[in-house]
Formats: structure tokens, sequence, C-alpha cells
């Protein structure tokens, strides 16, 4: 009975571990046993347990924009992911290089074909994205 109060497991569980030590134990045998104690059904929320986070929620219009380098038969490419957090609208770009310009370039086509205004663009700040120093603004 101490098994099942501290490790919370299901009945099967219980008996492939139970059964090592006790060979002649069966699965009928120790449900009676858990009845018998009332210890039967587990608990629907234990406190051992975490409660699962729901995701903060977002205005419509916040971007996020990654890249990820892809192996191909034909060589190395570039994949350019774009996923609005709220209404989950994806664009994604499959390029041979991935500097500034075709990072732009796609940050373009992403933002002509959504149907709604972008307010804001979250990326890991990777070389593509990052702002040069100079006169260049974006």
């Amino acid at each position: 009975m101490e098994f099942r109060r501290r490790t919370l497991l299901p009945l099967d569980d219980c008996l492939f571990a139970l059964q090592r030590f006790i060979p002649y134990l069966t699965r009928a045998s120790l449900h009676r046993l858990y009845q018998r104690h009332g210890t039967s059904r587990l608990p629907k929320n234990s406190d051992d347990r975490p409660t699962p986070k729901r995701f903060k929620s977002y205005p419509i219009g916040y971007l996020h924009i990654d890249f990820s380098e892809i192996r191909t038969g034909e060589g190395k490419a570039y994949l350019f992911v774009a996923v609005d957090r709220t209404s989950k609208f994806v664009h994604a770009k499959l390029n041979r290089q991935a500097g500034r310009n075709e990072a732009a370039a796609f940050l373009e086509q992403t933002l002509s074909q959504l149907p709604y205004r972008v307010h804001t663009v979250l990326t890991d700040n990777g070389v593509q994205f990052a702002k040069r120093s100079g006169t260049e603004t974006y």
C-alpha cells in the first residue's frame, strides 16, 4: 500500500514493479487490495504534479521570424520562416544564401502576404536581422 501511495502509479505499473518481489501477485488480487484500502482510484490532481501553464496571449500582428540551415542533395540552403503568434499564419521561403538582403526581402514578402498590420517583429538577433552600424535604418 505504501508503494501505491508514494508513487501514484497506475495499477499495471504497480503490478509490473511489485511482481519481481511478490511472484504470485496477480492483477486482480492487487486491484482488490487497492479497493479494500480505498486507493483503487488515483487522485485527479496531485500536489506533486505541476499544473500546466497557459501560453501568454498576444494581439494579432506579433510576428516571429527565424531561419535555419538545411542540408539538401544540392548543398546548403537556408529556410526562412515567419509565424504570427496569434493567427498562426506561416510564411516560409528557401534561399541559397542567408544574408541581410535575403532577410529583408523575406520580411517584405511576409508583410505583403499578411492581411493585417504587424506591430512587433521578434527575431533571434542573428546577423541577418541585426541593424548595421552607420546610417542604415530598417
